[in-house]
């Protein structure tokens, strides 16, 4: 089996969580927020999705005993569930009307930003999977999600700049090759499950 390296994982968490492409989510959600406030709110929602995460990381292989499910399986969903997002990330879904759009009131806390934002189904299944394939490397793992979640709230704290400096264009350019990065990741995972499906018939 072909196993992540610490460059490898941190590049594909941070497709996974995509800081880029939730920039319109921490917009669209933080838009009631003092304009002083944002980046310490956007901080903690980053600080909630990394102990979640790493909570996973950690109680990963218990969780995969208790509901009795093999690193293949769990590959094989990965997979199909990275597939789905990045299919997604080519080809976004048009932007419903502001009137329709989701998002509280209030100072959001936890969701929709910390979570499914940042740590989504996808992003749990990543790290379960990293550790049940090479739990030898379960730190090197740890530093890739600290690498990723240290990305994800430079990128998001400054969003207003970037969107600024780059454009709209651009940044769904950026996002859009991300996707088909994560297409080919997705696949070859797909089709390195079937491998080792087929390994043990």
């Amino acid at each position: 089996m072909t196993s992540y390296t610490f460059a490898s994982a941190t590049v594909l968490l941070l497709l996974i969580t995509d800081p880029l492409g939730n920039i319109p989510i921490f917009a669209s959600a933080l838009k009631s927020v003092p304009d002083a406030r944002r980046p310490w709110v956007i901080l903690r929602e980053v600080l909630i999705a990394f102990l979640l995460l790493l909570a996973f990381m950690f109680a990963g292989d218990g969780f995969l005993r208790v509901m009795n499910l093999s690193p293949l399986s769990l590959q094989i969903a990965g997979g199909v569930v990275l597939f789905l997002i990045a299919l997604r990330m080519v080809f976004p879904a048009p932007p419903r009307p502001a009137a329709e759009a989701d998002g509280p009131a209030t100072e959001p806390l936890i969701v929709p930003l910390a979570i499914p934002a940042l740590a989504g189904p996808s992003a749990l299944a990543t790290v379960m999977l990293l550790v049940s394939q090479a739990p030898q490397q379960r730190w090197e793992w740890v530093g890739a999600l600290c690498v990723t979640m240290a990305v994800c709230a430079v990128v998001l704290v400054l969003a207003e700049r970037l969107q600024r400096i780059v454009g709209p264009r651009v940044l769904q350019a950026f996002e859009r090759l991300m996707g088909l990065i994560l297409v080919a990741l997705a696949v070859e995972m797909l089709l390195r499950g079937a491998k080792l499906f087929a390994q043990q018939l």
